[in-house]
């Protein structure tokens, strides 16, 4: 069980080499999405214009790139016993969270079909959700990384297990935010006849997520 719970403690700690150009260094993924939600929430909190919800979505790009490498990294390792792919599969649930608010909002504030408040409102419900998200990686990382004796082996499994399930669950809500958010402007869009240019916006059928 030792063996296991230290694959699943460096799963869970792996990170990417810092670049030249990085400023926000990644330690962990909880760091990671912590920092992707703070400036979201920038977001919500000072976004008045089209122009400030351009530039404010610069800053949660630029940390989750910044990121993308620790992501990549962690889906390469394949050699994990059960529980540890278990964490290994949480942490990048999170990540795909990050992917489908960070690609398709910035889809989102090029489609005219969305006002500046109504973006703002947007970018509130997925701060939400990731929000959720990242507290319950916080607290897987709080049972990984633990030296207290206080859980057995048993309660600590079936705390990765329940924390897995949640932030699957957050996962499909943020596929079906997405996916209603875009309905809304693709029905913006047929009644003023301009639907292909919103189907174009989000991507070919491969990438959609509606």
């Amino acid at each position: 069980m030792k063996k296991i719970l230290f694959l699943v403690s460096a799963a869970f700690m792996l990170a990417a080499a810092p670049s030249a150009k990085a400023q926000f260094v990644v330690t962990d993924p909880a760091n990671l999405a912590s920092g992707i939600l703070n400036s979201a929430n920038e977001i919500i909190q000072t976004s008045s214009t089209v122009s400030n919800v351009v530039k404010n979505f610069k800053e949660v790009e630029k940390v989750y790139k910044q990121g993308k490498e620790y992501y990549d990294k962690l889906q390469a390792i394949n050699n994990l016993v059960k529980d540890a792919r278990k964490v290994q599969q949480t942490v990048l649930l999170v990540g795909d969270v990050s992917q489908m608010y960070v690609q398709n909002f910035g889809r989102m504030m090029n489609d005219p079909n969305f006002s500046a408040q109504e973006l703002s409102a947007i970018a509130n419900g997925y701060s939400v959700l990731l929000g959720e998200s990242t507290e319950l990686l916080k607290e897987l990382k709080q049972i990984v990384n633990s030296s207290t004796l206080s859980l057995n082996d048993k309660e600590r499994m079936d705390i990765i297990d329940r924390v897995y399930k949640e932030v699957k669950e957050y996962h499909s809500l943020v596929r079906y935010y997405t996916n209603k958010n875009i309905s809304v402007s693709i029905l913006r869009a047929k009644k003023q006849n301009n639907t292909k240019r919103v189907l174009e916006l989000y991507g070919s059928p491969n990438q959609k997520y509606w």
